[in-house]
């Protein structure tokens, strides 16, 4: 399965406002340099986080984006569905039944294992991405990354530094 490169930005988006003290935001641009992205498409992309619920957006000269709830609320598959929707990967169009090679309407009564295999291959990728929080990609920085990241992000230039919002 090969995921949009915009999901990468999110996620990495997503974690790097997970390190913010709370009450903190980034504005769009402010993200879009500190990972040399494209800002007005980044912009378009957080929106998407803010639709979903995993992202609030302040507009304003003081405003940003934030997480809507505690990092540990926030799974990675929400993430993920939030930028790339819910349906599977694979579809199964029963080309076993078509062609020289087409097996009989009575050999085929059963789903077909390949569509099978690759439901519970989707459905492990699915719960593995769900056991995972943005708390707890954050735990497994170095204990110095937070505040490197927010050192870092308030530096970017082009837009207001992060900020507490009242």
């Amino acid at each position: 399965m090969k995921l949009p490169v915009s999901t990468e930005w999110l996620l990495h988006c997503a974690a790097t406002l997970a390190q913010l003290d709370p009450g903190a935001t980034a504005s769009a641009a402010q993200l879009a340099q500190y990972y040399d992205l494209p800002a007005a498409y980044l912009a378009k992309q957080l929106q998407g986080l803010v639709k979903a619920g995993v992202l609030t957006a302040t507009t304003g000269p003081r405003g940003g984006f934030r997480l809507a709830q505690p990092a540990s609320e926030i799974t990675l598959l929400r993430i993920v569905e939030a930028v790339d929707g819910t349906s599977p990967p694979y579809e199964c169009r029963e080309i076993r039944q078509q062609g020289v090679g087409a097996l009989s309407p009575e050999e085929c009564r059963t789903i077909c294992p390949l569509a099978q295999k690759m439901a519970e291959a989707h459905d492990a990728w699915r719960r593995s991405l769900a056991d995972v929080s943005l708390a707890d990609i954050i735990a497994t920085l170095p204990p110095t990354a937070p505040a490197r990241t927010r050192s870092r992000l308030a530096s970017t230039t082009g837009a207001a530094p992060a900020r507490r919002t009242p």
